[in-house]
């Protein structure tokens, strides 16, 4: 099982839900990839991919993402089983 913090610019798409129980099986049993996650909130609130990730297959400049207490930028980094992936948007103002 993993737990995935979203953040508000989501809510649109989330309907205000902050967090998510995902049971994703991984292919080792160990872990699986970020994108998996991200593809899994996606599948589950459609479009809400297309906010985190550019159409490179990156993470978007303004998004920030945890693994645990680790940022991340790839969406190859490993989330075990158990984890924690935590999703911030940039704050920006003048």
């Amino acid at each position: 099982m993993i737990r995935v913090f979203l953040p508000t610019q989501l809510d649109e798409y989330t309907g205000g839900e902050r967090e998510l129980l995902l049971d994703l099986p991984a292919p080792d049993a160990a872990a699986v990839t970020l994108a998996e996650v991200i593809a899994a909130v996606d599948a589950r609130y459609r479009g809400a991919g297309f906010r985190l990730v550019d159409e490179q297959g990156n993470i978007r400049r303004h998004i920030a993402m945890f693994v645990g207490e680790t940022m991340v930028r790839s969406l190859a980094a490993q989330v075990p089983d158990g984890g924690r992936v935590q999703i911030v948007g940039a704050l920006s103002g003048g």
